[in-house]
């Protein structure tokens, strides 16, 4: 049997990268020090995260951090599309995104939302749609294409229990760190030109093609790397501590009630 992952890890996840935006605020004055230590912080919790999940959750949450930083690099002080408090990358983005992640996973893989999926599915639209609707009156036209964007993800994405956790950590991290001053998106696209919002109020579904990378991305490397270690004659992992989806089956235990923990 299958033991869903326990609501307390993407409350845990999704506190400290709160945490973090709250002590970097922009009426903190806090500086790059502060920025950097946080940085450091932010990849242990993300080491230690990393235990809680499987393999392939690994795998997923580190192929996000490496596709994350480059977008991050090209986006934010290359093209301005938004601006960091430094006009940097912030030491804690990269892993930040890794946790993003594995909160998003933890969310949509828990007892509720599993048992749920298809009214939070339509939840998550009517909700989005009406915040979208609102974002174009007021010119967020990229956020209006990004909840597109989600809306095809909830249809024929890979995992949508995925996306629908996303969209709540995305949208709540979204709107705390644009109102605390982390970061500022610009008005307008500078390439294309299209209104943008502060944020860009389809924000998920954005950030839903780093979901999508790693869900199609992270088995393909994971089989690759267990290629290389039976090669070089390396134990290869036990097959049936990884499912499909990347939850963990439950240790058998002869005191195990079989409660969800």
């Amino acid at each position: 049997m299958l033991r869903p992952p326990a609501l307390s890890h993407p409350v845990l996840l999704m506190g400290w990268l709160s945490l973090v935006l709250c002590l970097d605020r922009d009426a903190g004055g806090g500086g790059i020090w502060l920025q950097r230590g946080l940085g450091i912080a932010t990849w242990g919790v993300l080491l230690i995260a990393l235990h809680w999940f499987t393999p392939l959750v690994r795998t997923q949450a580190l192929v996000v951090v490496a596709f994350a930083a480059v977008i991050e690099l090209v986006f934010s002080p290359t093209l301005e599309v938004y601006l960091y408090r430094f006009e940097n990358v912030p030491a804690y983005v990269p892993p930040g995104h890794g946790l993003v992640y594995l909160s998003a996973w933890a969310l949509g893989h828990t007892a509720f939302v599993r048992r749920h999926l298809t009214s939070l599915s339509y939840a998550v639209v009517i909700l989005g749609g009406l915040w979208a609707g609102w974002g174009l009156r007021g010119g967020d036209v990229l956020g209006t294409f990004w909840f597109v964007c989600l809306v095809g993800f909830l249809l024929w994405g890979p995992s949508r229990g995925v996306y629908v956790g996303a969209f709540v950590v995305v949208s709540h991290l979204e709107l705390l760190g644009t109102g605390l001053g982390n970061w500022v998106w610009q008005s307008h696209d500078p390439i294309l030109g299209i209104g943008i919002g502060n944020p860009p109020t389809g924000a998920a579904g954005g950030y839903g093609w780093f979901d999508l990378v790693a869900l199609l991305v992270a088995p393909w490397l994971l089989t690759r790397l267990r290629r290389l270690r039976t090669r070089f004659g390396a134990n290869q992992p036990d097959p049936a501590r990884i499912s499909p989806e990347g939850a963990r089956p439950q240790d058998p235990s002869p005191t195990s009630t079989g409660a969800v923990t």
